[in-house]
């Protein structure tokens, strides 16, 4: 029995294990004052110090272009980290930028401060001095760029290159007290070579892993400073909206939001009377299938910390596998028929980490409000919404978790209990999840699975998805596919070229199967698909399907074939197309037959302070005779003007057309000013405007000749500062 227990050991070990990260630093403390400016001073000399980074990208493991040289430091209450970055100064590509939003040469400094091998923050800085942080989640697989750090930094350009000076005072980040070491990592990236270089050695397969992060030992002190602080966000408000003609009715308001860290173990978010208003209008959805669309949320409070409600498995650089989303945001506050929205009164959350656990807790109360629908007036009750989190990490980098979600009215209790996570290798990972919706006394169950392997030679993909015929979520979730069921597996050869144009070629094909309750039949088919990746920072993609369909009692051959590329060949433009063509069910129209879809984005970085660009796509629709019923035109032009860093004027235009009437039928002008003057304080002028071709009487009540008129016009002046302790 001992050997058999024993064996066990020896290969959970093999299993799970990884392999222990050789690189190190040493980080020494100072009393001496580092000012952030840009300027190597003298206290600098004190720090260890690396220069032995490597080539990610376009020639991975090579040594790269250009050195670079990191140093870190440590006072009582702060990190301090300094880049210097060598390089000609004409092909330094240095542009203005807001935060968490730049391009051009920048660096990074990345932490693994809880030991987990699992989670870090990423602090970036580019040669212009635009900062951008996130969390790295799930061993790298996934980023949250809504979380935002209290930090600093400066970069200055020289002759011979730039330097970047961060400072991350310990009271702002989250850590596990007791720690005599952390995961470190840094990454440069080289614009004019397309070279993305880092300290770290990863695989080309795998990409970055916090589970391979190097070591930031610290020499001979502890942290003794309380990752403990309280943000205080007085917020200004004012709104005007347009009622008709030169009538507009202005309403000032204010609110109050309140993060409080007690420690690093836990903290809390409060906001009062919240204005959860979304600045930017959504992109157009073109929609033929029988599900609702989907549109990301936007509104500040809701994203902000929001990683712990999602559920195991979400991969960045690959959509295949999205577990069912049963905390969705958008639910909450939500606009009515009418174009009303739900009034929002109180908002709070709660998270935080007790090694090996973390945690998360939400409550939102919504009050009543009285809309219009189909010409009947109705009523949206009052409701509370809340959700409970708690994850677990085992096996080092592997995790469980349970999810609870609710929205409780008078007469209704609408909810889901989940169980999720997911097992984790370097180079692989498998995510499950499992659900059980109620609402009142009824409910049912839901399950999604993923797995994805990629090995240097092999790829090897599968989802699998099951929805009960009564599993409803509407009020917290987003879970359209009722009485439905899907299994996708993909597998193919890949190849890595070290030299030459192409950096990379997959093959891969597989099967499908879909079953809808509605149509009592399983959809069988397969799939082939051919991507290429070129060195100079280009590549493509081609798919085609087919399958046996059924949909409203039709049975018939789906068919579809897909291509897109992008380029980003150049520092100064990036743009990406793509075109699709299918035979599938028009549920919008109500009849089988073709359907075509197809377009792209492009954007331009005229000077270094101007971008201009625009999203593009047109949508065929075909009829039964084979012929085309209607062509829809959707552009979204764009400028963005960032005179100096961090203060940013936008605008867009959304413009729908149809061919049939050969003309614009909805169009949205959006001004969006924004100045991030201080760490975590804004000023926004937000103003948007559309115009359609619905009807249009004078003041007689006469039906005025069809055009393009003012339907809406709104205007929202926010001023939101942070007072911090």
């Amino acid at each position: 029995m001992k050997e058999f227990i024993f064996f066990l050991l020896v290969a959970a070990n093999v299993l799970w294990g990884q392999n222990h990260p050789s690189k190190k630093m040493i980080l020494h403390k100072t009393d001496e004052l580092i000012r952030i400016d840009g300027k190597i001073e003298y206290a600098w000399s004190q720090a260890d110090s690396s220069t032995d980074f490597v080539q990610f990208s376009p020639f991975h493991g090579k040594t790269p272009s250009v050195k670079t040289t990191v140093r870190l430091l440590a006072t009582d209450d702060a990190l301090f980290c300094l880049f210097v970055c060598q390089q000609k100064k004409e092909d330094i590509q240095r542009l203005t930028g807001v935060l968490d939003n730049f391009t051009g040469d920048a660096v990074s400094l990345m932490l693994d401060t809880f030991g987990n091998r699992r989670t870090a923050y990423k602090f970036a800085v580019s040669a212009s001095g635009v900062r951008s942080d996130c969390l790295l989640l799930d061993d790298a697989r996934d980023r949250d760029y809504n979380w935002d750090g209290i930090w600093f930094a400066q970069s200055k350009i020289y002759d011979w290159g730039y330097v970047v000076e961060i400072k991350i005072p310990f009271k702002s980040i989250q850590f596990t007290r007791g720690l005599d070491e952390w995961g470190l990592d840094f990454d440069r990236w080289v614009s004019s070579e397309k070279e993305d270089i880092y300290w770290c050695i990863y695989e080309e397969n795998e990409g970055q892993r916090i589970s391979k992060f190097g070591r930031l030992v610290f020499d001979n002190f502890k942290i003794t400073t309380k990752s403990a602080h309280l943000e205080i966000y007085p917020v200004g408000i004012t709104k005007v909206s347009y009622l008709s003609q030169k009538n507009y009715e202005v309403n000032p308001d204010f609110g109050l939001d309140v993060l409080f860290n007690p420690s690093e173990k836990i903290n809390f978010q409060l906001t009062a009377n919240p204005d959860f208003a979304q600045i930017e209008a959504d992109p157009y959805e073109f929609n033929i299938s029988r599900y609702e669309s989907y549109f990301a949320e936007r509104r500040p409070f809701f994203i902000e910390g929001n990683e712990i409600f999602k559920a195991a498995g979400r991969q960045r650089h690959s959509g295949f596998y999205r577990p069912l989303e049963l905390f969705y945001s958008r639910r909450i506050g939500k606009k009515l028929p009418d174009g009303s929205e739900v009034p929002l009164l109180f908002g709070a959350k709660a998270s935080g980490r007790i090694a090996p656990y973390e945690y998360g807790a939400f409550l939102a109360l919504t009050g009543e409000a009285e809309y219009e629908s189909d010409g009947e007036k109705q009523t949206e009750e009052r409701a509370a919404f809340g959700s409970v989190r708690l994850k677990r990490q085992i096996l080092n980098n592997s995790s469980v978790g349970l999810l609870i979600v609710n929205k409780s009215t008078s007469h209704e209790n609408n909810g889901v209990i989940d169980v999720d996570g997911a097992f984790r290798g370097a180079s692989w990972q498998l995510a499950y999840q499992l659900a059980r919706s109620y609402k009142n006394n009824s409910g049912d169950f839901a399950a999604s699975a993923g797995f994805t392997r990629l090995s240097k030679r092999w790829l090897a993909l599968m989802r699998t998805r099951y929805v009960g015929e009564n599993f409803d979520v509407d009020g917290v979730g987003f879970v359209p596919w009722r009485g439905t069921g899907e299994l996708i597996a993909i597998t193919g050869p890949r190849w890595y070229f070290p030299e030459g144009d192409i950096s990379s070629i997959l093959f891969y094909g597989g099967g499908i199967l879909n079953y809808e309750k509605v149509d009592a039949f399983t959809d069988r088919g397969g799939l082939l698909g051919f991507n290429m990746q070129f060195r100079s920072n280009w590549g493509g993609e081609m798919t085609f399907v087919i399958a046996n369909s059924k949909d409203e009692n039709i049975r018939y051959q789906f068919y579809q074939a897909n291509a897109n590329s992008w380029f980003n060949i150049s520092p100064d433009w990036f743009a990406n197309f793509y075109v699709n063509f299918s035979k599938t069910y028009n549920f919008s129209r109500d009849y089988l037959a073709f359907y075509a879809s197809g377009g792209g984005f492009f954007r331009w970085n005229v000077i270094e302070q101007l971008q201009v660009g625009t999203s593009v796509n047109f949508f065929v629709e075909g009829n039964k005779d084979n012929e085309i019923e209607e062509v829809t035109f959707n552009s979204r032009p764009f400028l963005s003007l960032t005179p100096v860093n961090n203060l940013n004027v936008r605008l867009y235009f959304d413009n729908v057309g149809f061919r049939s009437t050969k003309r614009f039928e909805q169009t949205i002008f959006g001004l969006l000013f924004s100045y991030n003057f201080s760490p975590k304080s804004w000023i926004y002028l937000a103003i948007n405007e559309i115009r359609d071709c619905s009807n249009e009487y004078d003041s007689l009540g006469q039906l005025l000749p069809t055009q393009l008129h003012v339907v809406d016009r709104a205007g929202v002046l926010k001023i939101k500062y942070l007072y911090y302790f």
